[in-house]
C-alpha cells in the first residue's frame, strides 16, 4: 500500500500552481514555492493555515474549494512518476500483490491519472481524502484498505514518504517504509518504527 506525492509520483508542480494561484488571488504573494513543498501531504486546510497563519474555517473552505476547481484544470497533466515507479508496480501486479494507494489527495484525481498509464482496476483500491473522515495521520483510510484487501496486518507494508505515513503506519500497526524522494528526511522518519528508509 502507497502514498502517492512523492512516494508513487511527483505532483509537485501542479500543487505549487495550484496553490499560488489562490493565494495570490487573496493577496499572499511571499508564498514560496519551497515552503508549499513542505506541506504537501498534509489536507488543504491545514496547508493553507500554516502557509497563511488563517484560521477561519469558512476562509479555509473556501480556499480548499477554489484550489480544487484550479486543480482540476491543471493537475492531471503537471504529474509525473518517478522513473522506477511504473516498473515496482508492474513487477508486484505480476507476482499477484494487493497494490492500493492511500492519500490526503481527491481519489478521483489519482484514479484519473493512473488510468492513463495502467488498466482499470489495476489498483485493488484507491482511498482519498473524500473516502475517509479523517484524513492521515489517522489510520483510519490505511485500515480501510488493508480490509479491503483482505490481508492480515503482518502482511502488509505501507509505503511513504514523510512523518505523517510514518505516523499513520505506526498507529495502524503495520511496516513501514520510507521513500525519500521528498523534502522529508531520513533523519526525519528514523525516530518512527520502519522496515527500511530507501532513496527510491
Amino acid at each position: 500500500l502507497f502514498d502517492f506525492d512523492y512516494t508513487l509520483c511527483d505532483s509537485s508542480e501542479g500543487i505549487i500552481m495550484s496553490y499560488q494561484h489562490v493565494l495570490h488571488s487573496h493577496g499572499y504573494h511571499d508564498v514560496s514555492n519551497d515552503t508549499i513543498r513542505l506541506t504537501i501531504g498534509k489536507t488543504l486546510v491545514d496547508s493553507f493555515s500554516i502557509m497563511t497563519g488563517v484560521t477561519d474555517k469558512d476562509t479555509l473552505q473556501q480556499w480548499h474549494e477554489e484550489y480544487v476547481r484550479f486543480a482540476d484544470t491543471c493537475m492531471t497533466q503537471h504529474t509525473y512518476f518517478f522513473p522506477e515507479t511504473k516498473d515496482v508496480l508492474l513487477q508486484l501486479k505480476e507476482k499477484g500483490t494487493h497494490l492500493g494507494i492511500i492519500s490526503t489527495k481527491y481519489a478521483y484525481r489519482i484514479t484519473r491519472f493512473m488510468e492513463q498509464h495502467f488498466p482499470t482496476g489495476f489498483f485493488d483500491i484507491v482511498v482519498g481524502i473524500e473516502s475517509v473522515k479523517e484524513p492521515k495521520p489517522s489510520p483510519e483510510g490505511l485500515l480501510l484498505a488493508v480490509r479491503h484487501v483482505g490481508e492480515p496486518l503482518n502482511r502488509v507494508l505501507y509505503l511513504g514518504d514523510n512523518v505523517i505515513d510514518a505516523q499513520t503506519a505506526r498507529d495502524a500497526r503495520v511496516d513501514f517504509c520510507g521513500i525519500l524522494h521528498g523534502p522529508t528526511s531520513k533523519q526525519d522518519l528514523e525516530p518512527y518504527p520502519h522496515v527500511a528508509l530507501l532513496p527510491d
